[in-house]
């Protein structure tokens, strides 16, 4: 059987690849008129510590939804209008991502943080619904995937984005009391897409 969606994988790994560059942009250095010797210029790194932390979270979670989509991809041979327009969604989201990353990076420490990790906790909801809906129209038609996958690795595959769904929604809705807790939820979250990748590669062989 051919692999219908190599095109479809080229341009996804092209946008995912600006996406992830998108986020450097918003790395500053100072002005040199405004640092006169070492010690102002680690007191000025220091304040810019959540556009660190912001550009790291993101980072690495635009860098596993990459990993995960080659996942899914391996698994899907065939292409179909809803599959383009599902991944379609995919990238979208992924390339807003950048944007509530600056929300986060600037208002973290300030009275509007709980406005900013929300907006950035919600995108990630967004993003999991947009790959639960990819993986659902590929595996309702059968069909569309590789010839020799087995019931049991779709059923794997579609309860691994399951799980993540609610822990992604927990996040987003304690994000308006707690911004730290949510983001560390976050972090955590990246652990686990980390470790379920890697279960899904061992489920395909």
């Amino acid at each position: 059987m051919e692999k219908e969606t190599v095109r479809i994988e080229n341009f996804s790994d092209a946008v995912f690849a600006i996406a992830i560059t998108l986020l450097v942009l918003d790395l500053h250095a100072p002005e040199i008129n405004t640092v006169k010797n070492g010690t102002e210029l680690l007191a000025f790194l220091k304040s810019e510590w959540t556009t660190y932390l912001a550009f790291t979270l993101s980072f690495f979670s635009i860098f596993i939804m990459w990993v995960n989509h080659h996942k899914i991809f391996k698994q899907i041979y065939s292409r179909n209008t809803a599959i383009m327009f599902s991944n379609g969604l995919i990238l979208f989201l992924v390339t807003a991502v950048s944007y509530p990353t600056a929300l986060l990076a600037r208002f973290f420490e300030g009275e509007a943080s709980t406005i900013a990790v929300a907006i950035y906790t919600g995108i990630f909801v967004l993003i999991n619904i947009s790959y639960n809906l990819l993986w659902f129209i590929a595996s309702h038609n059968k069909k569309l995937l590789r010839p020799e996958i087995t019931d049991s690795a779709i059923k794997k595959i579609r309860n691994n984005y399951l799980y993540g769904f609610p822990t992604y929604l927990i996040a987003f809705a304690i994000s308006f009391q707690y911004p730290a807790i949510a983001l560390t939820i976050s972090m955590l979250l990246l652990i686990y897409w980390a470790i379920s990748s890697g279960k899904i590669n061992m489920n395909q062989h």
